[in-house]
């Protein structure tokens, strides 16, 4: 632990963020397109992008083409092979943040969270640059009232939550009392619809390539109830208390019990934390709906020689015949500096399981009139020790950019995906995800686009 302290001290140090734009700001965005050469699977291929961003007050556009040739000029298709994969050059639109009483985002969902996370955590819609979804969130806060929605994928069934909660005490002569009048209630659903999300015991026949279904549960399904009472400590500091019950809806249930800590230092500096005790019941893992959950959903190898499985080839299957797995502890830390450079990091670990962490970083260190730019993004599930904690395999992802500006509006970087390439059966659904490699030096011109919007 003491090593996993130091590197996340350090990296602290340097910012990190979850900002995909070349610039920051609430008016304008970067227009940005270029040329590069892709070594996917150490096959070399020659890409054309056009990725503008633009932000005009509230409102956010991002688009997202990416065109990749081999050898022969033949058009790689695998990216185009699904409805989603079209869409999904619209990367988002958007209105509002996350932290706004009033949000609403289409298009690609990085880390979406319901509530304190207990149910959905962090959830990635787009695993793959050959799988991609195209989901929403919607978060709309009355004040008195609100709900959170967050659906994976429009194009076919998925992951799909939702969350309602209230602040009774506003209904009553107590609106008027400090700090209890802020007591809040939640309720949540989650679930996913996809036709393999609760198999837990099946064949596959490779002569028609296809899954037999022997057991399965049907729809995964987990409900939630959560308390917070926000507490206004100063103009400069909030501290959250918070409980959480989750039930996977016939399987186990859990609690969390923690506190979220917020410091603005008036545009200078953010700092937001959040830290909780898990208490996991048998057959229950905490924050289902994960960064991974689309590549744990199923995961069934044609070529094994094993062709009935019974044991860990889906989630639903870990969950059905897994025990306690203990309980733990989860945290989260979030700096801003001067809106520029921002810090995010989370961790979980479990007391007495060796294989149950799960850890994600992020970073974007690219300053507006700066010659460099650095990005980094890196999840990993099921981490034994600090030893394993960087080594790329089928529990990894990362992504990373590293560039140099020789002149103001051209970026020459490398970027190196460690990612997934979905493999499908004969009904073209996807039954288990491998990793795939990409390295890509690129030339970029970027031009920021700046907009009047009063």
């Amino acid at each position: 632990m003491k090593k996993l302290f130091l590197f996340l001290l350090v990296l602290f140090g340097t910012g990190f963020a979850q900002n995909h734009g070349y610039y920051r700001g609430p008016d304008g965005g970067p227009i940005g397109g270029g040329l590069g050469m892709t070594w996917i699977d150490g096959k070399p291929h020659y890409s054309i992008f056009f990725k503008p961003e633009i932000s005009i007050a509230n409102f956010g556009l991002g688009i997202n083409l990416l065109l990749e040739y081999d050898n022969q000029g033949t058009l790689r298709t695998e990216s185009f092979d699904e409805v989603a994969d079209y869409l999904s050059i619209i990367r988002y639109v958007r209105y509002g943040h996350k932290q706004d009483p009033f949000y609403v985002r289409f298009g690609a969902l990085d880390y979406a969270t319901l509530g304190h996370g207990s149910i959905m955590n962090l959830y990635n819609n787009s695993p793959s640059f050959d799988s991609k979804g195209i989901g929403f969130e919607f978060d709309w806060d009355f004040e008195n009232y609100g709900f959170e929605i967050v659906y994976g994928n429009l194009a076919r069934k998925g992951v799909a939550g939702v969350r309602g909660y209230v602040r009774p005490l506003k209904f009553t002569p107590a609106a008027e009392i400090p700090v209890i009048s802020n007591l809040e209630i939640g309720s949540s659903y989650a679930a996913d619809f996809n036709d393999y999300a609760g198999i837990t015991q099946v064949a596959f026949d490779s002569s028609s390539n296809k899954l037999q279904i022997i057991e399965d549960k049907g729809i995964m399904e987990v409900v939630g109830l959560d308390l917070g009472l926000p507490i206004r400590l100063s103009q400069f500091f909030k501290f959250t208390p918070y409980f959480d019950y989750a039930k996977i809806v016939d399987f186990g249930s859990g609690t969390a019990l923690g506190f979220m800590f917020d410091f603005s230092g008036v545009g200078l500096a953010t700092v937001k934390t959040k830290f909780e005790r898990r208490f996991n019941g048998e057959n229950y893992l905490p924050g289902y709906f994960n960064s991974f959950y689309e590549i744990e959903r199923i995961s069934v190898d044609p070529n094994s020689s094993n062709s009935y499985f019974t044991g860990n080839f889906s989630k639903a299957a870990v969950l059905k015949n897994m025990q306690s797995i203990g309980n733990g502890y989860y945290g989260e830390l979030f700096i801003q500096i001067l809106n520029t450079f921002d810090i995010l990091g989370s961790y979980q670990r479990l007391d007495d399981k060796a294989n149950s962490g799960i850890l994600h970083l992020s970073t974007d260190i690219s300053p507006a009139d700066a010659s460099f730019l650095l990005r980094l993004g890196y999840d990993k599930i099921r981490i034994e020790n600090e030893e394993d904690l960087f080594k790329l395999d089928d529990r990894s992802y990362l992504y990373s950019e590293i560039g140099y500006k020789p002149i103001p509006y051209i970026l020459v970087s490398m970027v190196y995906n460690w990612t997934f390439s979905p493999v499908r059966d004969a009904d073209k659904r996807i039954i288990r995800y491998e990793p795939q490699r990409r390295i890509e030096p690129r030339i970029s011109f970027v031009y920021p686009l700046s907009v009047n919007s009063k």
